[in-house]
This record gives C-alpha cells, structure tokens and sequence, in this order.
C-alpha cells in the first residue's frame, strides 16, 4: 500500500470556533480600563476576571515584569505562583491568551525575590490557548539550596494549547505538564534554562520540556518543538504513568553550561528522554511515542528509554553526534537492567549508533541494514542553524540538514509502521525525501 506525505499527517488539534469577544492588555494600560484596544488593562490577572469562553486576549508586544508571586512563600520549600490561570473555556471555545500579531510580549519573572520555587504561569484550568508569548526569569534564590526547580510554565489543565511561546532562561524547565490530558505543545522553543542552586547539584532539573503526568490522563502531544542549551533534557517523560507523543521535534547540545560546551555534573544530558519511572521497575508503566524527530551534539544520548520496563516506539528518528544515539537501557521486574525498544527506520550518524540494543527486534534501521552512510547521503550536515527563525505558519525552518539526498541508499529502506511516507516504503530518518 502507498501512502502519501501530501495528506495530513496528524489531525488538528480542535476545530476553529467563532471568535466572541477581543480585549486587550499592555505595558503602560490600566487594569480600571475597558480592556479595549484603545484602553488596555495592564495585567493578565484582569483580563482573566472578564474573559469568557471563547474570548481572546491580546497581548501587545513589550515586557511584563513581575516582583513577588501572587502569594507569599508559606515556607522555603513551598511554591508561589506569579500568574495563576484557573478560568477554563469550554469544548471549541477556550479563552485565547495572544500575542497581538507582529508583536512580541514578554513575561518576565527574573525580578521575583520569593524565598521558594515559582510557577511563571501556573496553568490549573482547561480550554486555554497560550500563544505567541514569551517566558523568562522564573528564577531560583542563590541563598536557598533547600529544592530543586523552579518552573516557566506549569501546567495541570486539561485540552490546553501552547502554541509558539519561547520559553527561556528560567532555573528549571521551560514547560512542564504535571496532569492533564489532550494537552497539545505546538510550535515552541525551550531553551538556555538552567538551575544553578537546585539541592542535588546545579544542571539537574532544568529541561527543555517535561511531561510527569498521571495515570488515565492520555494524549498529550509535543508537535514541532525545539529544545536547545537546557542543563538537563531536552524532552523528559520521566514518572508519566499516561502515554505521551513527541514529534516532529528537534533537541540538541543538552548537559552543559547553556552557550558552552562545558558538561554540567548533574545534568543528565539527553535529547529526548522518553520514559523511565526514576530508575525503579513499575508494573502499569506506559508507551510513549517518539517520531520524525532529530537530536544531536547531547552530552549524553539523543534518545533514551532512561530504564523504561517496557519497549517504547522509536519510528523514523534522526540522530548524530550525540554520546550515544540511541540508548535502549530498560528494567526488568527484579530491577536488573534489560534492553526494551522498538526501533523502525531510524538513522544513527558519528558518534556511538546504539547502546544497550543487544538482542532486540530492530529491522530496518540505519545500524541494522547493509548500508553505508557518508555526508554524501545529505544535502547539508550542519549542526548549526537548527534556531534559526520559525517560518510565517510557525512551523520549524526549511533546513536542508540530515535530508536525503536523491542518490542516497537510505531512501526507501524503512519499513511500513502505518505512518505516511512517499513510494514504495518510508525512507530512514526524521525526513522524507520527495519523490
């Protein structure tokens, strides 16, 4: 059978309710404003007290700085929030928090002086949109050793978008989804978030994304992200009891002090880190799923299953250069260590192809077939420009990158897994070459 990458490749995420009410917040506005474009509010706690299903709130572009969270720190270990949302929309008509188009807000959390760890955004309710916002400074207090993160975006709702924030040097994850389900992360950059006095050792817990969710709370997608520079991971589903899909998905240089190439101690250093419950054996452990996805330059590997106990999808992945590329490590009921991992056209390339792969049912991958690989099999093999600017839609830039050239053996040697692909059969790696 032939499939086809001219047809949708995932289905949205909802459709497109009518739009209700617009208003509108900005540096310099009045939260005893009307919320109009002509005479914004200043804040977005205000604009929650209005908003409506269906509404959207425009942010125009500009910092939004904050000082203290909105409670105070009921210990040193607590948590405060700087921004709470906890008003939810309703199925096909969530309440749209925006960037005003063209503009650039900025929430900006570096100034918070609260002796604890912080939530930037504290996201409880369902049927949100966050989209075009910028995150920053969720920050840690260098005289308190006593936790570990803190967080940019923290999220507990249900059927949430975030969709093109750029989430960056916060002392912790850039975004983080604690429980919910049917939450979508579309389109967004995580990057140069570091905490440097997390209690268990400075680089540890800061990732580009993580997803801890509980158990029943299913179809949470990463689509089109990027995730660079972070102390940690990448993308970590550590302890998520519900399944989680990563794809179409970048994540590099993860394990070092962000803008250098000196390893960090205790950050872990894997591109994506897709599973694993804290390196202890859990008998209702799920699978994820990761696929047309690309890690490179990790400090440690560009894919892992972190002692998953059972084999998680790896489908159509492109990796190179990392410590090692895909390691498969896993855990048997007794705690001992095994290998677990479906791997179908994946391509390793430099550096370690595999490690902890032995005996597994692994056709069709780069490692496992008799081809050879050369810089002459891509157009471009560059390790840089993979930040460079998002396109018009959002969508990750045209790179030429780790795509096959025509020539190339490695076109057509995938194995059908029921996701599209032109010709006969899927090519090896994240990208599809046109036929």
């Amino acid at each position: 059978m032939k499939n086809t990458l001219s047809a949708l490749l995932f289905l949205p995420f909802a459709a497109a309710p009518a739009f209700a009410t617009n208003y509108y917040v900005a540096p310099g506005g009045s939260d005893n404003a009307a919320g109009t474009q002509a005479a914004p509010w200043a804040s977005i706690a205000r604009a929650q007290t209005r908003a409506q299903a269906g509404d959207t709130v425009y942010f125009r572009g500009g910092k939004y700085a904050y000082t203290a969270g909105v409670e105070a720190c009921a210990s040193r270990t607590a948590i405060v929030n700087a921004i709470t949302l906890d008003k939810s929309g309703a199925a096909g008509q969530p309440i749209r928090y925006w960037a005003y188009p063209g503009e650039t807000p900025v929430f900006d959390f570096s100034a918070m002086k609260d002796d604890c760890r912080v939530k930037g955004f504290n996201v409880t309710a369902s049927w949100v949109h966050l989209k075009g916002l910028e995150v920053t400074g969720a920050p840690q207090q260098p005289g308190n050793r006593l936790n570990h993160e803190s967080w940019g975006v923290w999220n507990s709702g249900s059927n949430n978008v975030f969709e093109l924030l750029n989430l960056h040097h916060n002392m912790g994850p850039g975004l983080f989804i604690q429980n919910g389900g049917n939450n979508l992360v579309l389109n967004s950059d995580s990057h140069h978030n570091y905490d440097p006095y997390t209690s268990n050792g400075a680089g540890q817990s800061a990732d580009g994304f993580g997803a801890h969710i509980k158990a029943n709370q299913p179809g949470n997608v990463f689509r089109g992200c990027r995730a660079w520079m972070n102390t940690d991971d990448g993308f970590d589903l550590i302890n998520a009891f519900s399944p989680v899909t990563i794809e179409n998905s970048w994540a590099w240089q993860h394990g070092y002090l962000p803008g250098t190439t000196t390893p960090l101690a205790a950050g872990n250093g894997n591109g994506i880190k897709a599973g694993g419950y804290g390196g202890a054996y859990v008998a209702n452990g799920v699978k994820h799923t990761v696929r047309f996805s690309v890690a490179f330059a990790n400090k440690a590997a560009g894919f892992y299953a972190n002692h998953h106990p059972l084999a998680l999808d790896f489908f159509n992945n492109t990796a190179f250069g990392n410590g090692a590329n895909y390691n498969m490590l896993g855990i048997a009921p007794d705690g001992s260590a095994v290998n677990f991992g479906n791997l179908r056209n994946n391509l390793a390339y430099k550096g370690t192809a595999t490690s902890n792969t032995a005996g597994l049912d692994m056709p069709n991958n780069s490692w496992t077939l008799p081809v050879q690989i050369s810089d002459g099999d891509f157009e471009d093999v560059s390790a840089s420009g993979w930040d460079a600017p998002r396109q018009a839609d959002g969508s990750l830039p045209p790179l030429r990158s780790y795509h096959l050239r025509s020539t190339s053996d490695l076109i057509g040697k995938g194995v059908n897994v029921g996701l599209p692909f032109n010709g006969s059969a899927p090519d090896l790696g994240a990208f599809e070459a046109a036929r």
